[in-house]
Order: C-alpha cells, then structure tokens, then sequence
C-alpha cells in the first residue's frame, strides 16, 4: 500500500513491542499507515494478537505477527531474526511492552517487583536496542523510540517503583542518544500522559474525573496522538531530534 501521509516510511521496517492493544497497537497502526512494514509483538494473549493484525492487515498495511518474550534475551534475539528473514532488518524500534503497575505504599513492594519493572523499562529496551544496532550502525540511519511515562516528571506517590524504572529508562534514552547520534542514529523518548485504553477499564472513576479536571487542555487524549507522535520522530523530518522526552499529555507536565 502506498501512503499518502505527508511524512512517509516507505522502505522502513519497524517493531513495536507489546502491540496487540493500547497504545502500542495504535503505534503499529499509525506506522503502517505512513508506509512502514510493521512487526507487531505480542507474549501473551495469542487471540487478541491475532485479531489487531487482522485489522492492521484490513487496512492494507503490512507486516507480520511475531510472539517474542521482550525481557527474554534468546526471544528477543530470535525475534529480530525472525522479522529480519520475513521484512528485512529493523530500521525503527520502539519497545513498548509493559506488565501491571498496581499502585502501593513502598513498604508493599518487594524487590521482586522492583526488577520486573526494570526488566521492563530497562533491560528490555537494552537487549532489543543491542540486538538492532548492527544493521543501523552498518546503514548508519536508525530510530529508536522508548516509551516512557509522565509520572517521572510528576513523581507521582505510591508508584515508587514504575517511577523508578521510567527514569532509569529517560537516563537510557539520553546517553544512548549521545553514544549513537554520529551514525545518524536518533534515540528519544515519547511520555504519555493517562491516555484511557483497555488497560484502564476498571480504574475508579474518581480518579479519572481528579485527573481529568488538572489538565489545561479540558479532554483526555487518545492514543492516536501519542502514536502519530512516535511515527514523525521516526521520519526523516526528525532526524536532528534526538536525545529527548516528549510529553504528550495537553501541558499537564510543563518544564
């Protein structure tokens, strides 16, 4: 399918990890339609995965469906392979996955928890950034665009340990940004603000409305704001923008 986006992606192959739903799905989707040959990644959840690539496929855009277990070093590797073989090699990364972040005083978490929030938001942008950099560096263009979250910059309480692992994620993004920017490589960070997907069905409706009534734009925002947000970093119209944490969540965070 030919795009018709003012900004295009012909030729590029992307992944998106955690893609079945949410904002990743709507990212897969947003890529797709700028002309990008998608990877769309799931580990769990086979059947919800195979209906979003159903309708990523209804829509004339192409890809593939790849499980792969994101904070696992031999799927991750396997993975890249494996879209390698089918679409060519990964020019646009963007590791999404994520576990449930339940809310607690941090005396009600363990360390166990810790990790797998680092396993999340560090080592798993780490060993897919690894294993992708070689053909970057060889083509000396590449995109790299973790997803982190505004709660770092509200520090928000009673989060201690997502908040944690999405700075260390920021920390990531700025100097891999420095470490690769003289093969072209651009590596930033997009933070939604609370954007409402499947995930947050059953939040209390307390806290929608508090959230809700902060924010200066008076709207929530959809994904397809903070998915078309990631698609134009991944262009070629910005590539001299790298290194940096974008907040899309309407001035609710303003530095």
């Amino acid at each position: 399918m030919t795009s018709t986006r003012q900004f295009s992606l012909e030729g590029r192959v992307a992944l998106v990890t955690g893609s079945s739903k949410g904002l990743g799905k709507a990212m897969a989707m947003s890529l797709g339609e700028a002309g990008a040959k998608v990877a769309l990644n799931y580990c769990h959840g086979k059947e919800k995965a195979e209906e979003t690539f159903a309708e990523f496929q209804s829509k004339g855009y192409q890809g593939i469906l790849v499980r792969g277990n994101a904070i696992d070093e031999a799927e991750v590797n396997a993975m890249v392979h494996q879209i390698a073989e089918a679409l060519g090699p990964v020019d646009i990364l963007i590791p999404n996955a994520t576990p449930d972040q339940p809310q607690k005083p941090i005396e009600h978490y363990d360390w166990a928890f810790y990790q797998s929030m680092l396993d999340f938001f560090i080592k798993s942008p780490f060993l897919l950034a690894r294993a992708c950099l070689p053909h970057m560096k060889q083509q000396r263009w590449g995109r790299i665009i973790n997803i982190g979250s505004e709660v770092f910059q509200e520090g928000v309480p009673n989060f201690t340990a997502y908040v944690a692992a999405k700075g260390g994620q920021n920390g990531f993004t700025r100097s891999l940004a420095k470490e690769l920017a003289r093969w072209e490589i651009t590596v930033n960070m997009v933070s939604p603000g609370w954007i409402p997907v499947e995930r947050h069905e059953n939040d209390p409706q307390s806290l929608k409305d508090g959230y809700l009534a902060d924010l200066p734009s008076q709207r929530w925002g959809v994904p397809k704001e903070v998915a078309d947000t990631v698609t134009f970093l991944a262009t070629n119209e910005a590539s001299y923008v790298s290194g940096q944490n974008i907040c899309v969540n309407g001035a609710h965070t303003v530095a």
